[in-house]
């Protein structure tokens, strides 16, 4: 995301500066009937550092910041790192489980804060440079042990 292209209001968090330049953004389509029953209309926003280890949620009712452990890493089986996996089309996937700490949250999720978030990830980095993501995460209210 371009240099103070970020939410006017921080989505109201304190923990990240989504407009300092450094975050990546995608929509958030719904799974469960959160926030809404059209699997085709976004529901929020998901915004990443991929040169960081902070991310934030924009969604129904609220707003989650996080960050993704520092370890440990497990290369081989994916935990918290990627495993590239080629799609045949000169793209890879990128496949990987990420644990993150909830820092904080606001509105509805914000009992959420020092929770925490299993994050299982695929994400698509086509041959053009674009990416496309496929992501579950699990978030709760207790720490990871």
């Amino acid at each position: 995301m371009p240099l103070g292209k970020g939410p006017l209001d921080n989505l109201k968090l304190t923990t990240v500066n989504l407009s300092d330049g450094s975050y990546s953004t995608t929509l958030i389509y719904p799974i469960y009937h959160i926030g809404g029953d059209d699997p085709n209309e976004p529901i929020g926003r998901f915004f990443v550092q991929f040169g960081g280890n902070k991310c934030a949620y924009q969604l129904p009712r609220g707003s989650i910041a996080m960050q993704f452990a520092s370890g440990p890493v497990y290369p081989a089986i994916g935990f918290n790192t990627f495993v590239p996996v080629s799609d045949g089309q000169g793209g890879a996937f990128l496949e990987g489980t990420f644990e993150l700490t909830i820092l904080e949250a606001t509105g509805v999720y914000a009992r959420f804060k020092g929770g925490h978030n299993h994050m299982v990830d695929k994400l698509h980095k086509l041959a053009s440079g674009q990416f496309d993501e496929f992501c579950f995460c699990n978030i709760t209210t207790y720490q990871f042990p």
